[in-house]
């Protein structure tokens, strides 16, 4: 069911969302949260698309904002708001309201949706572009618990990373960050099944893409380890190689799909390490509401110390950090845990 509303108001809007509920049988519907997505009209549908997707596994009220700038100061005097709220089955599993906002009015888009958000559960941004440089300190960000950008879609994907380390708030994640949780998962497992001390990496992905870079940083920041960053022609991540005291372990996936984990001593595995659409990783990240440090301490470690040989401690050598794989059946991400093996010091 869609219901159109020209020149309206958050209470007309609110209205229209009772009285579609109650011609669909439905006065009652369980939704977990309110969804907010802000983009541009060339971006929304793709990105309402992933959100009706998701919402199969979290019901929510999907409000999309989509700012129009008018192109003549008489225009941009002029503050107009049109709505299309959506119901049943035009809405998936929650409800749907397409916000247009024209004119003054954009300015102030805080002050449209916050009467249309849920009452009493919590509220996730999302920029799919164009996210800004402190999403925490956005007027519409200000509203969110959770925080979601994707600085793959940036103009400049890797001095993204740098921004968004510079405005980190807790409750900011990226979705460059959601695409490598397979990745790290499968790389855990791997280092669970030796004893041997892990030396160095090397990271390899296509260009500009940011998920190589917060691979990187992780495995550094959690192993304590140089860690190299090289280019390959894509797609994506296409392999990650570690060297220990045991031999090599590499994790290599030329055809975006199908991987093969190499160990030492170890025979092959062909394991599945298949890209993920939007509505995967927009999924995962509504299953946690909490701060993400883990992607905190990766991301404020830093592009630019990539490849840096690792720091001599100056206390006697500790037991070796080994990246820990993600608790994805309780929706916690990774975390870190050590491994039994000392580590050597750096030339």
């Amino acid at each position: 069911m869609k219901t159109d509303l020209t020149d309206t108001t958050s209470s007309k809007i609110n209205k229209a969302l009772v009285l579609g509920r109650r011609a669909i049988g439905t006065p009652a519907i369980g939704m977990v949260l309110t969804l907010v997505i802000v983009t541009d009209e060339e971006n929304a549908y793709d990105a309402l698309k992933a959100a009706n997707e998701a919402s199969r596994e979290h019901p929510s009220r999907t409000l999309v904002v989509i700012k129009r700038p008018s192109r003549s100061p008489r225009d941009r005097a002029n503050a107009r708001l049109d709505a299309e709220v959506r119901l049943g089955a035009d809405a998936s599993t929650g409800e749907t309201v397409v916000l247009r906002l024209y004119g003054e009015v954009i300015d102030h888009a805080q002050s449209v949706v916050l009467p249309l958000l849920l009452p009493d559960a919590p509220v996730v941004v999302w920029w799919p572009v164009a996210a800004p440089a402190d999403p925490a300190n956005d007027p519409l960000g200000a509203l969110g618990q959770r925080r979601v950008t994707d600085s793959y879609a940036s103009e400049h994907p890797v001095r993204e990373l740098a921004a968004r380390a510079a405005a980190y708030t807790p409750g900011d994640t990226d979705l460059s960050w959601t695409r490598i949780t397979p990745w790290r998962s499968m790389l855990a497992a791997a280092l669970d099944q030796v004893t041997c001390e892990v030396t160095s990496a090397e990271v390899e992905g296509e260009g500009f893409n940011p998920s190589v870079e917060l691979l990187a940083m992780w495995l550094a920041d959690r192993l304590d380890i140089p860690v190299k960053r090289s280019t390959s022609p894509g797609p994506g991540l296409t392999a990650v190689r570690m060297q220990t005291t045991c031999g090599p372990i590499v994790l290599d996936r030329p055809d975006a799909s199908l991987a093969t984990l190499c160990i030492e001593g170890q025979p092959d595995r062909a394991v599945a390490l298949k890209r993920r659409e939007t509505s995967e990783l927009i999924a995962e990240e509504l299953r946690r509401l909490d701060p993400d440090d883990t992607y905190a301490s990766a991301l404020r470690f830093g592009v630019d110390r990539l490849g840096e040989p690792a720091k001599e401690a100056d206390a006697p050598p500790a037991q070796k950090p080994q990246a820990e794989a993600p608790a994805e059946e309780s929706g916690a991400k990774p975390a870190a845990k050590k491994a039994p093996a000392k580590k050597a010091a750096a030339k």
